[in-house]
């Protein structure tokens, strides 16, 4: 029982567990600074934005099945699993095109995709594992001030990962001899996974299942892998090559839905189910993860679009852009670390929620009828609103999840959590690109719209352009400021209109007092050898 566990070994374990989470948090920002080089390097400008398509595939698709994995076999086990994948895909990334083109892996390019995939691989594991890990040694009581760091794990890594990408790309040729600076994105993983590994190998305890473990079932991880995969990948095709009536388009959503149609059926009849479909008789369930859907989009939304409010509207240099969502990532560590104190000293949850909810949609607001006059210091206090209303969001609704079912269940309803906010913020960005390049092909006059199409966005690809796509050449032009205007705001709006409908799931989700053990079918706290 993690009940016998000494508070020192929890938050050693704890340590271990935000190590290996900022690794995977820290991914996602620090290579869209280097991709610029990479695409020069490996020649790969027609591809670029599969970089991040093939990592966001591989890591949405295997979040549930990590959950059922850590329901039948010991965490630490499949912790270290997932770590050990995605230290192997970043030393594979850092080596793509250093041997030319290679038999079935193609040229450097290519390589990079594929790699990358290799790490989402892994990546989907350091996300799902530490929500799993720390409702193993902590109550729901006591859960919400540790998950807190959750949150500011993920503010910390999207404040350093930019800057950490960009020192490494510009300034690290030749730190390790004949070794291009862009790869070291990709190698400074590995002594910081390292240092993780430790931590979870010597001081984390085994911490296995109860019960009666029978085999997977691998042909329903298959057909979820066959629905997540083309749908995810659907989801982020450049609408401006694919549209959403493309044969390609259709013919992966067709694919994905009758591949996620089996796989229900499939579920329904198994006796050891991926993902148990009972837990969605559970009304916190159901509308905890109604909700997560219906948020997940907000965080994207601006990271996204406020950038290019910055750059087409204000005029300001790309890093100025970038330094302006510091303060979104300051707001979600406040609000986050606030809001899990807070419910952990007085044991109430859903009022942090629906607070944050209203500060969210009090920023989000006030974005929405930015004018094009705006100052730069304005938008930053916005910026801050929305993140300290999107703090709570990360902790507490999966704390609301894990509260209310069967501890048995743990991980398959702690990953579904983080599927479905993954799923809800891939589906937002793709319909937000949508809206914006709708909104500049209404407003820009024929001339400029062409350049302006290719600021297209998706999940992935806003948050990994090169510099140049998501700009027009030179300063902004009363047009172009006044077509990105209206096209942000519009964004801003419909992101509202979604977090408004997730506020208001909130309030259907039951509020259940938070155990205060979790002694019920708990996982044996084996000590680590």
């Amino acid at each position: 029982m993690t009940d016998s566990l000494t508070q020192r070994t929890k938050l050693l374990t704890l340590a271990g567990v935000l190590l290996a989470l900022f690794l995977g948090s820290l991914d996602q920002t620090i290579v869209a600074t280097a991709l610029p080089r990479i695409v020069r390097d490996l020649h790969g400008l027609d591809r670029f934005t599969w970089v991040a398509t093939a990592y966001l595939v591989a890591s949405t698709a295997l979040v549930p099945i990590y959950g059922k994995l850590a329901d039948m076999y010991s965490r630490r086990t499949i912790e270290v699993t997932a770590v050990l994948v995605f230290l192997f895909g970043s030393a594979l990334c850092g080596l793509a095109g250093e041997f030319g083109t290679l038999p079935l892996l193609g040229d450097g390019m290519s390589q990079l995709i594929i790699f990358r995939a290799i790490q989402g691989l892994g990546g989907a594991g350091l996300f799902a594992m530490a929500f799993i890990i720390i409702a193993d040694l902590f109550p729901p009581a006591e859960r919400g001030k540790y998950q807190g760091f959750v949150g500011a794990t993920f503010g910390v890594s999207s404040v350093l990962g930019p800057f950490l990408g960009g020192l490494l790309t510009d300034h690290g040729d030749g730190l390790l001899p004949g070794v291009e600076g862009w790869r070291l994105v990709f190698y400074v993983n590995i002594p910081l996974g390292a240092l993780a590994l430790w931590f979870i190998l010597s001081r984390m305890p085994a911490l296995r299942p109860r019960g009666e473990q029978q085999p997977i079932d691998y042909l329903a991880a298959l057909l979820l892998m066959l629905g997540l995969g083309p749908l995810v990948i659907a989801l982020q095709l450049n609408k401006a090559v694919y549209g959403w009536a493309s044969p390609i388009t259709l013919g992966l959503f067709a694919l994905a839905l009758a591949a996620l149609t089996l796989f229900v059926v499939r579920s329904r009849r198994a006796a050891n189910p991926i993902l148990d479909l009972t837990l969605f008789d559970n009304k916190v369930f159901r509308t905890a993860n109604l909700a997560l859907f219906l948020l997940g989009g907000a965080f994207l939304s601006i990271i996204i679009f406020e950038p290019l409010f910055m750059v087409n509207v204000l005029g300001t240099t790309a890093t100025q852009a970038g330094v302006s969502l510091i303060p979104l990532s300051l707001g979600v560590v406040a609000g986050s670390m606030l809001a899990g104190q807070m419910v952990s000293r007085f044991g109430h949850y859903k009022r942090w929620m629906l607070g944050g909810g209203v500060v969210l949609m009090m920023g989000l607001s006030l974005l929405a009828t930015m004018p094009d006059n705006v100052t730069y210091y304005q938008v930053l206090f916005y910026v801050v609103l929305c993140g300290l209303g999107l703090g709570p969001s990360m902790p507490l609704y999966t704390l609301a999840v894990q509260n209310a079912i069967e501890p048995r269940l743990l991980g398959q309803a702690t990953s579904a959590s983080q599927f479905f906010r993954q799923i809800g913020g891939a589906v937002a960005a793709a319909g937000l690109g949508a809206v914006l390049s709708i909104s500049l092909a209404q407003a820009l006059p024929a001339p400029t719209a062409a350049p302006v199409s290719l600021t297209q966005v998706s999940a992935t690809e806003g948050s990994s352009l090169p510099p140049g796509p998501a700009r027009v050449a030179g300063s902004p032009t009363p047009a172009i400021r006044a077509a990105f205007t209206h096209a942000i705001s519009r964004i801003y709006l419909c992101t509202l209109l979604l977090v408004m409908a997730g506020w208001v799931a909130t309030l259907f989700i039951p509020e259940l007092p938070l155990r205060k053990s979790n002694a019920i079918s708990q996982p044996v706290a084996v000590a680590a050898e």
